[in-house]
């Protein structure tokens, strides 16, 4: 069992759900509709992938470490790209900030990552 894979799951679990609330509740007031799904989004997405970093952590001692061991890199840098970027942009909306037009690229990017982990993950487990 890799416990670092386990506790960053733990944390960012326990992240996702508190924006998770914050998003239900408190940030309806500050953003449009579509900025809300925005941030719904990655919040979910975040989370799915909590549940994949724990399954990486888990699955550790069994299987190819090193593939497992780029999976759960894949995850993390797919959750602060994905979702953080995303997030980004919806505090841009909530605080009417007009820098960070950068940000928008680096979604697909996380998006990357999450797909190649799943890859790692599924070659990791195949051998």
């Amino acid at each position: 069992m890799h416990k670092g894979y386990l506790r960053t799951a733990t944390f960012l679990g326990a992240f996702s759900v508190a924006l998770g609330a914050f998003g239900a509740h408190g940030l309806k007031q500050l953003v449009d509709d579509n900025s809300l799904k925005i941030f719904e989004t990655a919040v979910r997405y975040q989370f799915y992938h909590v549940f994949a970093l724990a399954l990486v952590g888990i699955l550790y001692k069994d299987f190819s470490a090193k593939l497992l061991n780029y999976a759960g890199i894949f995850f993390i840098i797919g959750i602060l790209l994905f979702s953080g970027s995303l997030y980004v942009l919806t505090y841009k909306t909530a605080t009417n900030f007009r820098g960070l037009n950068w940000v928008g690229p680096i979604t697909p990017i996380g998006g990357l990552f999450f797909i190649a982990g799943w890859i790692c993950l599924l070659l990791g487990i195949k051998k």
